[in-house]
């Protein structure tokens, strides 16, 4: 699963038979569910499957790679004697090329004050009441995630703006430049206020290149 997320775009379908697992809290009872869930989370996939596709359980799963590649998803009813359903999706082309570009958060236009309180409003000891590490951080991080997409914008990148990271605005670079330019200066024996020719002119000040090491 590992070596097949590094593809542009992948779609993986089939009976995973975890029935233990929760997706709406992202939670599971078994060591072997959670253990494929932290699998799912480090390969930044997404499951698209919302309703159980045997009896109760969901089982039969659909996998992708980026959000807006599979729409339209549809259980079809059992075939022949088999009872799970069947699962009739597509596959959108279009919207791959529009969500190829990256995207970064606006934190300038969040709105924190609805973000604490929507964090605020959920019961966190009930929701983490006798769960382990692992599965509070997967509940808490669930939460998470739906307060930030109601709060916080996100930005289209494009251009050259896409090979700097997310986090650097045209500030954080400027105030960059800014620092540079007295190391750059003082590496060609230039310093802002100081004469290097009146300090060598001084008695018991001698100025040399510096001996290599």
């Amino acid at each position: 699963m590992g070596a097949a997320s590094r593809s542009q775009a992948l779609v993986l379908m089939g009976d995973f038979s975890h029935p233990d697992i929760c997706w709406r809290d992202n939670t599971a009872g078994h060591k072997q569910s959670r253990r494929f869930l932290e699998c799912i989370d480090d390969n930044f996939l997404l499951q698209v499957i919302e309703e159980p596709t045997r009896r109760c359980a969901m089982l039969d799963l659909v996998l992708t790679s980026k959000e807006g590649l599979v729409g339209d998803v549809k259980l079809k009813g059992s075939l022949g004697c088999r009872d799970h359903e069947m699962v009739e999706f597509k596959i959108l082309r279009a919207v791959r090329r529009a969500h190829s570009k990256l995207t970064a958060l606006a934190f300038r236009r969040a709105d924190l004050g609805l973000f604490r309180g929507l964090l605020g409003r959920v019961p966190w000891d009930k929701a983490l009441e006798g769960r382990g590490a692992q599965d509070s951080w997967l509940v808490v991080k669930g939460h998470l995630l739906q307060a930030q997409e109601q709060c916080i914008p996100a930005k289209r990148k494009s251009g050259k703006n896409t090979k700097r990271p997310p986090w650097m605005n045209k500030e954080l670079l400027g105030k960059l430049k800014h620092k540079r330019k007295p190391t750059e200066a003082g590496s060609k024996g230039r310093w802002p206020g100081r004469n290097t020719e009146k300090l060598s002119e001084q008695p018991g000040i001698r100025l040399g290149k510096p001996k290599p090491w």
